[in-house]
């Protein structure tokens, strides 16, 4: 089945590319400005957001970088990313949780948003600190978020956290060190972000 990858090197499309490495299928990528391809009718007709990134797959459409690992987990069941369905419940428990309430409490914090008592009722994250905590705890409780085996709640989960801790939209905690040590010495991390930063070089020479 065709598979078809859009995204930037210098964007969240860095979850997907690292969850299609994971799952070792074939896969065609284009690649698209900012400014240009991804605002242009043609990939608006695919993501009427326009944003990066998305996946075709065998003529279906998927958006939101939880959804594609989600998706091509179960699309690709020899790869192994997606426990029993019996035991799916701390699977989709944080895979989303990493991407409501954490990517939430991280972009307001960033923006400089910060809830009243008041607004923490309405917030789907309560405020940061309680977030920050809760993720804590999630990456320490077993060697990978979901249990004992590696997951795709591990790509989208993992890459926020390596982002966050990264960019210090996170704080470097013992815990988060200690749950990157395991996730990014994957072979499939590895080989994904060599491809996009090769990527980005080839765009920085092109001028």
């Amino acid at each position: 089945m065709a598979l078809t990858f859009y995204t930037n090197p210098m964007s969240r499309g860095r979850i997907a590319r690292w969850m299609l490495e994971e799952v070792g299928a074939p896969y065609e990528t284009v690649v698209l400005d900012y400014a240009t391809t991804m605002k242009g009718e043609a990939y608006r007709s695919i993501n009427p957001m326009g944003k990066v990134p998305a996946i075709v797959h065998d003529g279906h459409v998927l958006t939101e970088g939880a959804a594609i690992c989600a998706y091509l987990a179960d699309a690709f069941p020899e790869a192994g990313l997606a426990p029993p369905l019996s035991e799916r419940a701390d699977y989709y428990r944080w895979l989303f949780f990493a991407a409501g309430p954490v990517e939430h409490a991280v972009t307001n914090k960033s923006l400089g948003v910060t809830p009243t008592d008041d607004q923490q009722r309405m917030a789907g994250y309560g405020h940061f600190d309680l977030t920050v905590d809760v993720l804590e705890k999630a990456v320490s409780a077993n060697p990978y978020i979901a249990g004992e085996s590696f997951s795709a709640a591990d790509v989208y989960a993992g890459s926020q956290v390596a982002w966050g801790v990264m960019f210090g939209s996170l704080p470097k905690r013992a815990a988060f060190e200690d749950y990157l040590g395991r996730i990014l010495s994957r072979p499939a991390y590895k080989r994904a972000g060599e491809i996009d930063d090769a990527l980005i070089a080839q765009a920085a020479a092109a001028g």
